[in-house]
């Protein structure tokens, strides 16, 4: 499994085949600064997108697979627009974290949807099959990578900015003390009063739960593909690495575990001169 580690560490490996199955929009963004590296270095990298991608560009550095969906951009437009409101409408708790987990659900599944398709495409998945990748680098954001790494028996790296649910901490087993780690939702700092640790606490009970209903259809489309029933823990758990984009600076101050590894400011790597 620890083929993947090598992958990601320069000189170490030469022309290894990577896998990557990325999440369109925002995530992609930061993601392609480590395609493209990745190739630069030499290996052999493949990434896998649907035929109808949202805010998705793609360039030569790389080898591009597509897969056939049967969803259309608008739709995909539409789902992206409507959690965008809900966000950034200001409601007090637990009113926003209700509408946020319900726009949220909506959304993972509209998104699932072509995961779904990639999993029916059998031309897709023996191409798959038949490539013997060495690893898969994936954001865990709508679980398709994660669920395909389980299907081809591959190690597989995560890089991502993280669940709602606190999962990217629970799953690798850090600890995450209540009484100075806000909950997601919570918009405590570290520095909380009693009954904001009390409420913090609540709002970490309900965290699995949480998270066991936004990933609902992920989880169902695990239990189908994998013909095993898989916990979110389960899936998540084997990851041999956790590329985690944000900066410890700028998080509250908690421990990690060794395969966790901040690269904030990733997504900075083309930057633009600000206008005068």
């Amino acid at each position: 499994a620890w083929i993947s580690i090598f992958l990601l560490l320069p000189g170490i490996s030469e022309g290894g085949k990577l896998l990557v199955v990325p999440m369109m929009g925002s995530h992609w963004l930061s993601m392609q600064e480590v395609v493209e590296e990745l190739s630069r270095r030499g290996h052999e990298v493949v990434v896998l997108v649907p035929e109808v991608s949202w805010q998705m560009e793609t360039t030569q550095a790389y080898k591009v697979v597509t897969y056939p969906v049967r969803q259309t951009l608008e739709e995909l437009d539409n789902a992206f627009r409507e959690c965008v409101i809900v966000y950034l409408t200001k409601r007090p708790f637990p009113l926003n974290a209700l509408e946020v987990y319900k726009v949220s659900v909506k959304f993972f599944d509209t998104f699932l949807g072509q995961c779904k398709d990639l999993f029916r495409s059998q031309e897709t998945l023996r191409f798959l099959n038949q490539s013997r990748f060495d690893a898969i680098l994936t954001d865990p954001f709508l679980m398709c990578g994660t669920i395909l790494a389980h299907r081809l028996s591959l190690p597989f790296v995560f890089f991502m900015r993280g669940f709602g649910c606190n999962l990217h901490f629970s799953a690798p087993q850090s600890p995450s003390p209540l009484s100075y780690v806000p909950r997601l939702f919570s918009f405590n700092s570290d520095r909380m009063t009693f009954f904001q640790r009390v409420e913090n606490t609540l709002i970490s009970l309900l965290e699995l739960d949480y998270c066991n209903g936004l990933y609902a259809e992920a989880l169902k489309l695990s239990s189908e593909v994998l013909q095993r029933d898989l916990s979110l823990t389960d899936l998540v758990n084997p990851a041999a690495i956790w590329l985690l984009r944000f900066d410890f600076v700028f998080e509250y101050v908690r421990p990690v575990m060794p395969n966790m590894v901040f690269v904030g400011g990733i997504n900075c790597a083309k930057k633009k001169p600000l206008p005068k």
